[in-house]
């Protein structure tokens, strides 16, 4: 069974940088989508970033954080990793990792009810 664990997050300055990790445990040879969301208070969760794990390592990105976020993976590790460059008071959210097992990314890579394994989540905060 996969299990994700999540690290990474902390509080910046606006502008500053942070990385996210997602190590999977676990058998991880088929092809999967990982995904990164946010969370902020009163406001649904949102998919930042997505990428299949076989096949090149195909990566999606949300409109917001495209040109400042990197979603990568090292695979020897199985981990995903997320690095925020250049974050806003905006990106202040908790970030969970998800993964959707057998299955690649796709255009509905940011609908939550097709992943199936949660991280516990970090909470990334930015401030002016």
């Amino acid at each position: 069974q996969v299990e994700l664990v999540q690290s990474g997050g902390g509080s910046v300055h606006t502008g500053g940088s942070l990385r996210l990790s997602c190590a999977a445990s676990g058998n991880t040879d088929s092809q999967n989508c990982v995904a990164w969301f946010r969370q902020s208070p009163g406001k649904e969760r949102e998919g930042v970033a997505a990428l299949n794990t076989l096949g090149g390592g195909y990566s999606y990105y949300s409109w917001s954080v495209k040109d400042r976020f990197t979603i990568s993976q090292d695979s020897a590790k199985s981990t995903v990793y997320l690095d925020m460059n250049m974050l806003k008071p905006e990106d202040t959210a908790m970030y969970y990792c998800a993964a959707n097992i057998g299955s690649a990314c796709g255009g509905r890579w940011s609908v939550m009810s097709r992943y199936n394994l949660w991280s516990q989540g970090t909470q990334v905060t930015v401030s002016s």
